[in-house]
């Protein structure tokens, strides 16, 4: 195809004067993700094991007074650890999404837990979602780097394209995590999804590649020590950091509390 000078804004137009994309010469479709562990300083990414982290992640639900971090999941909340046990088998066995469990290396007990899933590997795009977090990790540090390491994985290990977070538009702590971490809002999609015998309007978010490198960076140096005073507190917000690499504000708030698909 014969692709003439661009229009003014920048658009490419090709022979029929007609605006086309970007050109992506070298483009091939990429791995799907491989289901493994990543750590960081204060948290480790592991492959759901229900033998593993059921009794630990009951326990940190249970620290929760009332059921309302899963007002927004498809799922939950559960009676007791065995009804969870049996949602988390039903979970790591499933081929669409790849659950990991969130552990803090401090005490070496899964705290919560997300997945990437949705997977198009022929066009390099990607969702996190189900991020269920539990009391203990939620306004944590080890909230904010175990969404960086999965980041790191989605566009430094495997080269995707594009990173989705999706959420019930009334969802108001999600939506003030995806601002936070850097995603950008890209509408509402009306009447998406029926569960729990409710009508949800799904808001969509994401994080292109050309932007990974600026939150990359706003992100490592939240997590850095000397961002934090002698109390813990930090002394720059996530969303100023990350404004300030791409060029604006973000009105992200703090650390962010549950957020989920």
């Amino acid at each position: 195809m014969n692709t003439l000078n661009p229009d003014p804004s920048g658009t490419r137009i090709n022979e029929f004067f007609q605006p086309i994309g970007p050109a992506v010469p070298d483009w091939t479709a990429r791995a799907y993700p491989s289901h493994t562990p990543t750590s960081g300083n204060t948290c480790r990414l592991e492959p759901l094991d229900p033998n593993r982290h059921t009794g630990a992640l009951w326990a940190a639900f249970s620290a929760a007074p009332d059921g309302r971090n899963w007002t927004y999941l498809n799922v939950g909340p559960f009676a007791d650890e065995d009804a969870l046990r049996a949602h988390l088998v039903r979970e790591a066995a499933s081929g669409e999404r790849q659950h990991y469990a969130i552990v803090e290396r401090a005490t070496n007990e899964a705290v919560g837990t997300f997945a990437l899933m949705r997977a198009d590997c022929a066009n390099g795009v990607i969702e996190v979602g189900f991020v269920t977090y539990s009391p203990r990790l939620q306004r944590t540090t080890i909230a904010t780097e175990a969404m960086y390491l999965l980041m790191c994985r989605v566009f430094d290990e495997l080269g995707y394209r594009r990173l989705e977070w999706k959420c019930d538009s009334l969802n108001a702590p999600s939506r003030a995590a995806a601002q936070r971490y850097g995603f950008s809002y890209e509408g509402t999609f009306r009447q998406a999804v029926v569960y729990k015998e409710r009508s949800r309007d799904t808001a969509w978010y994401s994080i292109i590649d050309s932007e990974w490198p600026a939150i990359k960076s706003a992100l490592q140096a939240w997590l850095a020590p000397k961002n934090f005073d002698t109390n813990g507190q930090q002394r720059q917000r996530l969303g100023q950091l990350i404004g300030l690499r791409l060029g604006h504000e973000s009105n992200g708030p703090g650390i962010p509390g549950p957020s989920s698909d």
